[in-house]
């Protein structure tokens, strides 16, 4: 009932009043759907041996090196863990990432290191960034 007493479809109409409101908040609140990108690339290794002879093809990694590696995506402060990405067989990886900026690393194993990283992305919405990555592992 308002202050007539009059009842609106059998709710009182302050309670109708609230319950509107309430909606109309709860539907302000709703975000529409993510939106992503993809981040992706190719990971070479090497060197596996000291010397390679001429003539030669230096050897390809096996599969196993790739699997103990990982691209780690950090959130934009560098330091807060976001999700870590695995490398197929072949050195390829690939992921979709909701719209933010990222910095990129790979897990360092011994003293494995990749002279561009980290390094700070944008994922942009339906767009794709190729990040190819070089990790020397320091044989000589």
């Amino acid at each position: 009932m308002n202050n007539l007493g009059v009842k609106i479809s059998g709710i009182p109409f302050k309670r109708l009043s609230i319950l509107i409101l309430l909606l109309i908040f709860l539907v302000s609140c709703i975000q529409g759907p993510e939106e992503f990108g993809i981040l992706e690339g190719q990971v070479s290794i090497g060197p596996l041996v000291p010397v390679v002879r001429e003539g030669e093809d230096p050897p390809t990694p096996a599969p196993e090196v790739y699997a103990a590696l990982q691209i780690v995506v950090y959130t934009k402060n560098g330091k807060t863990e976001f999700t870590r990405l695995e490398i197929d067989s072949t050195g390829r990886y690939q992921a979709e990432l909701p719209v933010g900026i990222y910095v990129i690393d790979i897990n360092r194993l011994g003293v494995d290191s990749a002279a561009n990283l980290p390094l700070e992305i944008e994922i942009k919405a339906d767009s794709k960034i190729t990040l190819n990555i070089e990790i020397d592992t320091g044989i000589r």
